[in-house]
């Protein structure tokens, strides 16, 4: 089984940065174990359900390089791109969990710096290369500049999706179980921008940040 898979991610020119992201994500599990036998205490264990929620749209994304037969009608790249969107902010999401860095004083400042940062860094490039699939599948139906101005404007929904996680409390699941409540806390916001600064403070400036950051990496990309 494990020969088919890696056969079936060289063939799409995925098995580097697999392995590279499962390399990456034992690394940050094993930050938490070494704090667990530090400190005697599972804190912070949440960064790993945080990390494989992350996980969840660059794998949506690979699996439809791996099967590219899903990329074949607009219903099922339609259908990609929902499910994907619905998980996306989840990736760039736990760079708030920077929050928590000096919830827990029971470990070196330093050391629970790079480990908050490992998961952060990780996220990301889930939610990057991810963002990368969709341009590449995007851009065989789109003009360049659309697909550009496309993506930059996907970083800011990922930005509001966060503002929901992190301020309002709610997960991509309640989307499906809690559907009126969600929308109705949607709408108000946009109904009532004034009386939700909050909202939309953040999702300006965590939007410019993850601009920021993203098109770094597509200058970087150009230099190798």
């Amino acid at each position: 089984m494990l020969k088919r898979l890696g056969t079936l991610l060289r063939e799409a020119d995925r098995l580097d940065e697999t392995a590279f992201m499962a390399i990456l994500s034992v690394f940050c599990f094993c930050t938490i174990i070494i704090r667990r036998f530090y400190t005697g205490y599972w804190g912070f264990i949440f960064l790993n359900w945080n990390l494989f929620l992350a996980f969840v749209p660059w794998a949506l994304t690979s699996l439809s390089f791996i099967k590219p037969k899903i990329q074949r009608s607009a219903l099922s790249i339609a259908i990609l791109l929902i499910f994907w969107l619905l998980f996306f902010p989840n990736a760039p999401y736990i760079i708030t969990d920077l929050f928590y860095l000096r919830a827990i004083k029971n470990m070196p400042v330093w050391y629970d710096t790079l480990m908050f940062l490992s998961y952060a860094w990780a996220g990301m490039l889930f939610g990057f290369f991810s963002l990368w699939d969709i341009e590449q599948i995007l851009g065989r139906k789109l003009p360049k500049p659309l697909v550009t101005f496309f993506s930059g404007f996907l970083l800011f929904v990922g930005s509001f999706g966060i503002y929901i996680g992190r301020y309002l409390r709610w997960n991509t699941w309640d989307l499906f179980t809690r559907t009126s409540e969600i929308l109705t806390d949607i709408t108000d916001r946009f109904a009532n921008p004034f009386e939700h600064k909050t909202t939309w403070g953040v999702t300006l400036f965590m939007g410019l940040f993850l601009n920021i950051v993203y098109w770094s990496f597509r200058l970087v990309k150009k230099r190798l």
